[in-house]
């Protein structure tokens, strides 16, 4: 298949049932860390929103949200959400959470037009977190702060998992390292965005790409990021050189949310105005809801790099196209 890569000789060390517990292993681990080092409470969260509410993630503005009518609700219409990126806003104010505290969840999205590989999958799992900051802290001091903060989390846990298991070595650099979208472009011009994410985190081992999804001096974005949660001069990705696929596996995106001027300005941007009459964007112009920060970590991606297996379909249940499962089973690649 197109984007499927098979590593030469791949042999995964676990079998499946010693996979299913070390995917408990490094979940346990890694939210458990997590929820201490950012002062987070576990909370519920919806699987699916109101169309109409306005909280569904519309990720780059092309992908169609699963949807379907409620019978008992006068076939009112809800969507499976993308993520909970502007739930927890809401959630944060409604749970009553105070300054410095913040929440974190389980996140189940389904994204059908997902391009399937070794990373994609129809099916998302992540670490969905939220916490409330000061008008003082939305700043990129503050960002850089949180993202160290993630990124020791992430470390420790591959720590913790190369004392669990023999075959897993320590990969990640001791330091992350912090470079904008536009710095980027300017180390490596002739490249596209991909490439570029791909040789700075071979050489650097793990990544920081900050301010995502304004255009560049080139007049093109890095990335596409919609409009209404992050605020683009505030927001990053995390990434890692991932060499059992040899390729730059992104892990983590979070940023500082909107503001009210910020959200009015990417919604100018990304030519969406009409989005500022729906009830949270106004409630975010009105100033009605706390400035958070906020982020998600992907579940299954964090445990294929702990793990190093070669395709997501070996740490989640998901659908696979028969070409791909086929191809899989002959590399020794094996898909739950």
């Amino acid at each position: 298949m197109k984007n499927l890569i098979l590593p030469e000789d791949y042999k995964s060390e676990l079998d499946l049932h010693d996979t299913q517990l070390a995917i408990k292993t490094v979940k346990d681990f890694f939210q458990g860390m997590l929820a201490q080092r950012l002062n987070l409470t576990r909370v519920s969260a919806p699987l699916f929103v109101d169309k109409a509410s306005g909280l569904n993630d519309n990720l780059n503005g092309y992908e169609r949200p699963v949807s379907f009518d409620i019978k008992a609700d006068g076939d009112r219409e809800a969507e499976v959400v993308h993520s909970l990126a502007k739930w927890k806003r809401f959630a944060l104010k409604k749970y009553g959470f105070s300054h410095g505290e913040g929440i974190y969840t389980d996140m189940n999205a389904i994204r059908r037009d997902e391009d399937l590989d070794n990373i994609h999958s129809v099916f998302v799992d992540q670490w969905d977190w939220e916490k409330i900051i000061s008008k003082e802290e939305r700043n990129m001091d503050f960002l850089k702060e949180t993202v160290k903060t993630v990124y020791k989390c992430l470390r420790k846990t591959e720590q913790f998992m190369a004392i669990q298991y023999d075959y897993i070595d320590m990969i990640l650099p001791k330091d992350i390292y912090f470079i904008t979208t536009e710095e980027l472009a300017e180390l490596f011009p002739d490249n596209t965005p991909k490439e570029r994410e791909y040789y700075i985190a071979k050489a650097k081992g793990a990544v920081c790409i900050l301010q995502i999804g304004d255009k560049l001096e080139n007049g093109e974005p890095h990335d596409g990021r919609a409009p209404d949660y992050d605020d683009w001069s505030l927001n990053a990705d995390i990434l890692v050189y991932y060499p059992v696929i040899d390729i730059a596996l992104e892990l983590s995106s979070m940023g500082i949310r909107v503001d009210k001027d910020a959200l009015l300005s990417q919604l100018d941007k990304a030519d969406c105005k009409d989005r500022a009459t729906l009830p949270f964007h106004k409630a975010v112009i009105n100033e009605e809801l706390p400035l958070t920060i906020g982020g998600g970590i992907g579940q299954s991606r964090i445990c294929m790099f702990f793990l190093r297996k070669a395709h997501i379909g070996e740490v989640q249940s998901s659908i696979w196209p028969d070409e791909m499962l086929k191809e899989c089973e002959k590399a020794g690649v094996k898909i739950l």
